[in-house]
């Protein structure tokens, strides 16, 4: 038996991005129960992707029972919908085979990760503030991609003067405005820069100057992505609501090496339910941005446990 329904987190603070603002992490969260035992997981639909909770529990409810892993890929596309049910056949043989899903999954044993930790888009003085308050952390994430960015890049530099730096602009610049704003991030020590064209105009990357890794996000979504990206970016950033599942993404990263891609593994703001399986493909990634729980107000019972920029693996309670 197949449930899916819709799950509300209000966030700890308005959190902003060039395409919005919100108040809540809206998900929707699967339950497969066979012979006892239940497997649990959740996604988060997408507007860029045109994906409602409406349309993904429609995908989820047009599932047969006896669905599983490997027919299940043929059966919906990636995406959300997918992720989530994936997901949770994982946990669900997990427990049927009393296996931990990182030996299902034939990947050593997880350990902790540093996460990135995701500073909401803001006026400056307010980033100041944001950035002086996680000043501690090793590695922050800013969320650009707006005419005035640079004040915001300077006041968050200035508010942690030690912290590692990574940029998502969203899609939101063209190539001149990348091209002009390459030298200022290398300066103000930014690491990588995530999405910097929108998806279906990235080829103006091919020939540009190359300061900074680029990484791929909404350019890359499974395997089948991968060529149109060579040339174009350094990363890929590999997100299970993209993939549609872990089973999707450890293919997407075998190949993404092979291919000479390095990996970045991000997530949308959802619950830790999301982020347990993540952390799998998160192993030995060059960067590590599976912050949602901690933008929450409050996460799911047996959360992740988060020592400050630290991410452990989930508890068996939780999932896998």
């Amino acid at each position: 038996m197949i449930q899916a329904k819709v799950d509300i987190f209000p966030l700890a603070q308005v959190f902003r991005i060039s395409r919005g603002a919100r108040t809540q992490a809206e998900v929707v969260s699967v339950v497969i129960k066979k012979n006892g035992l239940t497997g649990r997981g959740e996604c988060v639909p997408y507007a860029r992707y045109n994906e409602t909770s409406e349309s993904v529990i429609q995908q989820i409810e047009s599932l047969p029972s006896d669905i599983n892993r490997q027919t299940l890929q043929n059966t919906l596309p990636a995406g959300a919908a997918r992720n989530a049910v994936d997901c949770a056949l994982w946990d669900l043989d997990s427990k049927k085979m009393d296996l931990p899903c990182w030996q299902l999954a034939g990947i050593p044993m997880p350990k902790e990760l540093i996460t990135a930790y995701t500073l909401s888009l803001d006026e400056p003085e307010n980033m100041l503030k944001q950035a002086e308050k996680n000043s501690n952390r090793p590695l922050l994430k800013i969320k650009l991609g707006t005419p005035n960015d640079m004040p915001r890049l300077e006041a968050v530099r200035k508010g942690a003067p030690n912290s590692k730096i990574i940029v998502d602009a969203n899609e939101g610049w063209d190539a001149e405005t990348y091209t002009k704003l390459a030298p200022d991030l290398v300066r103000l020590g930014v690491q990588l820069v995530e999405q910097p064209l929108p998806a279906d105009k990235d080829d103006a990357l091919i020939g540009l100057p190359r300061p900074l890794p680029i990484c791929a996000d909404e350019s890359c979504h499974d395997r089948n992505s991968l060529p149109k990206l060579i040339g174009k970016y350094d990363f890929v950033n590999i997100k299970l609501d993209k993939t549609g599942g872990l089973t999707e993404a450890l293919y997407l990263k075998n190949k993404a090496l092979e291919d000479g891609f390095k990996i970045m593994v991000g997530c949308m703001v959802g619950s830790s339910l999301a982020m347990a399986p993540a952390t799998l493909i998160a192993q030995n990634a060059t960067f590590v941005d599976l912050d949602g729980p901690l933008l929450l107000a409050k996460d799911r019972d047996y959360g992740l446990f988060y020592d400050e920029s630290l991410v452990y693996p989930p508890k068996k309670e939780l999932w896998g």
